[in-house]
């Protein structure tokens, strides 16, 4: 899928709230050793080549926001997301921002500092 980066509704991390709002959900479709490694607290994770087949799980009525490490392949989840009936935002920068900017992490590998990869 070629995505134009102009036709995805995008926001950087620092555009977003301290918080997002309770009413929307944060994707995170990177793969799983860079989910493990670190992720928004908040986050839903789905890798993007499992996108298709699960979205039931996402809400259908509410804003998703989408990322991933630097926004690639989040705007392609976004494009996808949006053409199949979703409220979609990519966030621009990914998780590279996130970090970068202070947001908290988590991660899933005991006694491992959470990181970006």
């Amino acid at each position: 899928m070629v995505v134009n980066p102009q036709t995805v509704p995008s926001v950087t991390v620092s555009d977003l709230a301290g918080e997002l709002p309770a009413d929307t959900t944060l994707l995170d479709v990177r793969e799983d050793d860079e989910w493990a490694a670190g992720h928004a607290p908040t986050a839903q994770h789905i890798p993007l080549g499992e996108l298709t087949g699960r979205l039931g799980e996402l809400p259908a009525e509410q804003q998703v926001y989408v990322i991933c490490r630097a926004g690639g392949r989040s705007a392609r989840a976004t494009a996808y997301l949006n053409a199949n009936g979703w409220d979609a935002i990519n966030i621009d920068g990914g998780m590279q921002s996130w970090q970068a900017q202070g947001r908290p992490l988590v991660g899933e590998t005991a006694g491992a500092e959470p990181t970006v990869i």
